[in-house]
């Protein structure tokens, strides 16, 4: 076990050099001084394109950062989560000083508020999905953002945080009261600080008799976990929730939702994507697994309708590519005019493959359907 995840240590920190780090620096007049970022931008982030992404303010960002952000880079280069930006806030000389926050003293709140979130909006490509992250201290202080008239984030990760019990009670009523769609995740350990861990433990047994629909919320109590070992376990967890209807179609989606929806599966398809650009602002190209799903559903419910409307669908989507091709050539072929899937799997030859589809299949196709013709 320990060499599985030394293994996975190093990919994801392999990962995690491949993306685009980089310093930076913000001139603050709230804090009357520079303080210094971490930024990580996506793999592919193009500053002339019109595509955004989810911006993820990390506090404790000299310790904090490097987890958050190599967990986003190695569940992103697999498609579970979403490209994101990762801001790293740095606070080892003045962690206190911000983060205990006092009638006399809200400067570094109203920073994040006023001055760093307008900068990453000017300057990088950000999006309308804002998330914050924090460690003991720090995860206490997040909390101040969600208690706002109209909170700052949607999404909110608090490891081991020690809530007083006047804070858990206001944490409480708003969560209740949310009208947005808001994502709320803690964790502690068996582990953890003592203190910690009681304010975690009586939190959760508030926040799960939550009804609101509005409120996406997940508790973790990590087995052989202390105050530091949590963390790298609590932020996969954490991201995985929060992006849990971007990530792809799964055997448990497609078993206990896409063949018991009562629309047909092409519909589902359109609606998980439509519910993604609400959930999350912006809009996700729909991936190759998640067309073979649907297809494979088509099948079973043995709806052509479906299964054609899939077809135009893929062909409008992936222009000059196999799997438009392929498609219409499986609509053809699943409903009986062998001669029409011929043509379209022929047409496909020429285009370029996808992740799945390449000629070697497009070429099976053929030999398999022009077999069945002779007979």
């Amino acid at each position: 076990m320990k060499n599985l995840c030394a293994l996975f240590a190093c990919f994801m920190l392999v990962g995690f050099m491949n993306a685009q780090v980089k310093r930076d620096s913000i001139e603050s007049y709230k804090l009357e001084e520079k303080r210094e970022l971490k930024i990580q931008l996506p793999r592919n982030y193009d500053s002339k394109s019109e595509r955004t992404y989810p911006v993820l303010v990390v506090l404790d960002g000299d310790y904090l950062f490097e987890p958050v952000a190599g967990n986003v880079d190695y569940q992103s280069y697999w498609e579970n989560i979403p490209d994101c930006i990762i801001v790293g806030v740095s606070q080892s000389e003045t962690r206190e000083d911000d983060l205990l926050l006092r009638e006399d003293n809200s400067n570094f709140y109203e920073f994040i508020d006023i001055e760093l979130l307008p900068y990453i909006e000017e300057n990088y490509k950000s999006s309308s999905f804002r998330m914050i992250a924090g460690h003991g201290l720090s995860a206490t202080f997040i909390n101040n953002y969600l208690l706002k008239d109209i909170p700052l984030f949607r999404a909110y990760i608090a490891l081991s945080p020690n809530l007083e019990v006047e804070m858990r009670t206001k944490l409480k009523e708003r969560l209740s009261k949310l009208e947005d769609e808001t994502f709320y995740y803690i964790a502690t350990g068996d582990e953890d600080e003592s203190d910690n861990r009681t304010s975690v433990l009586e939190c959760n047994n508030g926040f799960k008799s939550i009804d609101n629909t509005k409120l996406h919320y997940r508790f973790d109590d990590f087995k052989d976990a202390n105050h530091l070992s949590l963390v790298g376990r609590g932020v996969s967890r954490a991201l995985k929730e929060i992006f849990s209807l971007y990530q792809p179609i799964d055997t448990k989606e497609y078993k206990e939702k896409i063949l018991t929806y009562e629309g047909s599966p092409f519909d589902y398809l359109i609606k998980k994507y439509q519910d993604i650009e609400y959930f999350y602002g912006f809009e996700k190209k729909v991936v190759e697994n998640d067309l073979r799903a649907i297809s494979a559903a088509c099948k079973s419910k043995d709806d052509a309708e479906a299964m054609e409307k899939l077809a135009l669908y893929v062909k409008k989507e992936f222009p000059g590519s196999m799997l438009g091709a392929y498609y219409i050539g499986m609509y053809h072929e699943t409903y009986g005019s062998l001669k029409k899937a011929l043509i379209s799997y022929k047409s496909g030859l020429s285009l370029t493959p996808s992740q799945y589809i390449d000629k070697d299949l497009m070429l099976e196709k053929m030999y398999q359907i022009e077999r069945e013709l002779k007979n």
